[in-house]
């Protein structure tokens, strides 16, 4: 059967179903069949890392990445220090449950000062990526939608995440290609290719139009814009054969059972991704 035919590599990203506690998505994930599941630190935050290990272990679900590293600007050397006691922490977490892969989300800038913060986002993984490569975790730049520059993230396009990961092997730092993020870049086929070799993550969502909320205004695949079928097999061209994340934020969405949410998210991967 094709990969296209079936959800061997369908993943529940946690935040899809963000009522639900870790153990109500692994829980729900197994019902549903869905093998894989990304997880959010500060669901692991609410109930420890060895509950939460166990939890993962009891299922026999496989963790596609846990969210999130980064964050690395700040006004003071003090707080940029402690963000990278943070990253560490998050590797170690990444290390325990299994996964691969850390998503970095890299942080905006404290002040107005791009170029410095940008800067720092490079130092940042620089100092982690020791840490990362000792316990098996790879780093995996997310670029962000220009939109989010100035609360989320300075790294605004996959080329700046392709210029930052090659100065590392493909098995320490790498890129994260989220469709929400990058679908509207005129060189995305591109910086696609170019990345061949060091995608560590797909992440599938929609853009709604018009688009109701900046964070909040993701869709289900096939309710909004976005060509997904030409996007995941031009990431697989560039040799990615990993699993495929949904990653929704959608109050709508998060207002609906969960169980129901997983039922169309399979629905919709298997037409549309």
């Amino acid at each position: 059967m094709s990969s296209l035919q079936n959800i061997d590599r369908l993943s529940l990203n946690q935040i899809t179903t963000d009522p639900w506690s870790l153990k109500g998505a692994v829980e729900g994930s197994v019902r549903a069949e869905v093998p894989w599941i990304a997880i959010w630190r500060h669901k692991i935050e609410e109930i420890g890392l060895k509950e939460s290990k166990k939890i993962i272990q009891d299922a026999g679900i496989k963790v596609s990445s846990i969210c999130r590293g980064g964050m690395f600007p700040a006004a003071t050397k003090l707080e940029r220090d402690q963000r990278i006691e943070d990253n560490r922490r998050a590797i170690d977490e990444a290390a325990e449950l299994g996964a691969e892969t850390l998503v970095l989300v890299c942080g905006p800038a404290p002040d107005k000062d791009l170029v410095a913060a940008r800067e720092m986002v490079a130092e940042g993984i620089d100092k982690i990526v020791p840490y990362a490569k000792e316990r098996g975790v790879k780093l995996g730049i997310e670029p962000l939608h220009p939109m989010y520059a100035a609360e989320r993230s300075v790294i605004v396009s996959l080329a700046h995440a392709n210029d930052l990961a090659e100065k590392y092997s493909p098995n320490e730092v790498g890129v994260i290609v989220d469709v929400f993020h990058v679908w509207w870049d005129p060189d995305l086929y591109r910086q696609i290719s170019r990345a061949e070799g060091r995608i560590l993550g797909y992440h599938v969502s929609d853009w709604l139009v018009p688009t109701p909320d900046l964070l909040m205004g993701r869709g289900m695949m096939g309710d909004g814009v976005i060509d997904l079928r030409p996007i995941r097999l031009a990431v697989e061209k560039a040799g990615y054969a990993g699993p495929i994340e949904v990653e929704i934020f959608n109050q709508k969405i998060w207002d609906m059972p969960g169980d129901d949410v997983l039922a169309l998210m399979k629905e919709r991967y298997l037409q549309y991704v």
